[in-house]
């Protein structure tokens, strides 16, 4: 059990007096807690763990410590028996954690992690979701204090009030989720505060149709004459496309050096699995189209992320949204057009794209490795979307009974 002790710290203030603190010790690692109070040493009983008489506040300072130190045992006692393992840092944590225990204040906590972790997208999306949620409240909120009711009424405000969509109202409860995580992973709440679950507020994302080009659609975007940047991102597409719908984030990330013996080597960037896929001839002659501007083999294939410290996490995914906003608008406005397609052409439809074209024609379990996904059942949800052909040959079957004599 980590060691919890009354100590005065070794380094004075102006007027010689030492900061009176608690020691929380586990594994020889030490964390403090420092009340504001300054001793000096002769104020200070070492073998009693107390103030002495002689300090004008002794017994309501003696009555302070006290308390704090019963409690700093309390939290570490009730820590150790939850977990196997926890360290001084964790103790201290759950005694004076590092923002206060209200909803916004852990949310700014949460906030600044997604930050510090290159989040930009995650960190984007909730800013604007908890300044919704504190304009609901219009006062911060103890995390006790946040029901089942109180999400149902906040979820119901958002789609009368404000016509947010169903899809987006439950993305305003998972970040109100996602919060609450946090909190509870800091030591900052008690886990029985949380309210989803099992018996509690269940999160459920509405169905929503996904549609792809058909293979038509997909052959005249292959021919189409396009100059410019509408042929750059039609490229991108394509190149995408021909790898099983690669997500544009990777897409962008490729180097040359990813490309080996016939192969393309590369990292997902949504679940960090790896993996290679054989380079069909289609996106070998895209490739070609850039060999032009290669320099060396750490060169980027794309030119969208030249320049850009790949290291830094949130400028990465920064840029890549801002680019992926912009190859968007010109596949829109520019390319869609000339192919006859009035359906919303994005780089995430070349996703959808693949997975209508691989439909009931390649087994699910291929299907879940060009994916990378990590469940089969991850595979089998995304593809129901897209599997029509028992469907479509049932419903024939049934009208074709009904029209014979």
């Amino acid at each position: 059990m980590a060691e919890v002790k009354l100590v005065l710290r070794k380094k004075p203030n102006k007027e010689g007096k030492f900061p009176l603190a608690l020691r929380i010790t586990k594994d020889r690692k030490s964390s403090f807690i420092h009340f504001g109070f300054h001793l000096s040493e002769d104020e200070w009983d070492e073998v009693k763990q107390r103030v002495r008489k002689s300090h004008p506040n002794a017994t309501r300072l003696n009555n302070f410590i006290l308390k704090k130190l019963s409690e700093a045992n309390d939290h570490s006692l009730e820590l150790e028996t939850q977990k196997s393992y926890v360290s001084s840092s964790a103790v201290k944590q759950k005694i004076k954690p590092s923002a206060g225990s209200t909803f916004f204040a852990q949310a700014e906590v949460f906030q600044q992690r997604l930050k510090e972790a290159g989040k930009y997208n995650q960190y984007t999306a909730d800013k604007p979701r908890i300044k919704h949620f504190k304009e609901f409240l219009k006062h911060d909120i103890a995390f006790a204090d946040i029901t089942v009711a109180m999400l149902e009424r906040f979820k119901a405000h958002l789609i009368t009030k404000h016509n947010h969509s169903e899809r987006s109202a439950v993305n305003h409860i998972v970040m109100i989720r996602s919060v609450f995580s946090h909190a509870i992973k800091e030591g900052v709440i008690d886990p029985k505060h949380y309210p989803f679950g099992k018996g509690k507020m269940k999160i459920k994302f509405p169905e929503s149709s996904k549609i792809g080009l058909t293979q038509d659609e997909i052959t005249r975007l292959e021919t189409v004459e396009l100059q410019g940047n509408a042929d750059h991102v039609r490229n991108l597409w394509l190149f995408s496309y021909y790898f099983a719908g690669m997500r544009i984030s990777d897409v962008l990330r490729l180097k040359w050096s990813d490309f080996q013996n016939d192969r393309l080597h590369y990292e997902m960037g949504k679940n960090s699995k790896s993996g290679s896929l054989k380079i069909p001839d289609k996106a070998l002659k895209i490739i070609e189209h850039y060999k032009a501007f290669q320099q060396t083999k750490d060169d980027l294939l794309f030119p969208e992320l030249k320049g850009v410290d790949l290291n830094d996490k949130f400028i990465t995914q920064r840029t890549i949204a801002f680019k992926t906003s912009a190859i968007d608008k010109c596949l829109k406005t520019q390319v869609a057009p000339l192919i006859g397609t009035d359906k919303k052409l994005t780089m995430h439809l070349a996703r959808h794209s693949f997975a209508q074209v691989a439909s009931d024609k390649i087994p699910v379990q291929i299907l879940q490795k060009l994916y990378r996904h990590s469940s089969i059942l991850t595979t089998m949800g995304y593809q129901s979307n897209f599997t029509t052909q028992q469907t479509d040959d049932a419903l024939d079957k049934v009208l074709n009974m009904e029209s014979k004599p």
